[in-house]
């Protein structure tokens, strides 16, 4: 379980972070929010989404890192979240904006997934 929760933490940390920072657009889109509603506006609401971002990350990334007696080390915890980020982002943009994947998509997504065998490799 020590493997796992982390990571759990970190897909759920991420989907709060995706909506926070690329949601408003699509409330944009939507009509929700107007043209010319306020910046401050937008900007308070992605703060208020991606508070519980940062009250399940912070205790992800503390029972995860092996100083504390999680399972990964600093790098793996940064490489495994950023592999999260992208699979949380594209599939969020491909549901709410109606994003194709390319081949270039893949070619980076494979990249990340190179950096995970990479980082984990003793």
């Amino acid at each position: 379980m020590s493997h796992i929760l982390p990571i759990i933490m970190l897909v759920v940390a991420n989907v709060f972070m995706t909506v926070a920072w690329y949601g408003h657009l699509k409330l944009q889109q939507l009509g929700v929010i107007k043209d010319n509603t306020p910046l401050y506006l937008i900007i308070v609401l992605s703060w208020l989404l991606a508070l519980p971002e940062y009250l399940i990350q912070v205790p992800a990334n503390r029972i995860g890192f092996e100083g504390n007696g999680g399972a990964y080390s600093l790098a793996q915890l940064k490489v495994i979240q950023e592999v999260i980020t992208l699979l949380v982002f594209c599939i969020y943009s491909m549901t709410a904006f109606g994003m194709h994947l390319q081949w270039n998509h893949i070619a980076a997504f494979f990249c990340m997934v190179l950096a995970v065998v990479f980082i984990f490799w003793k």
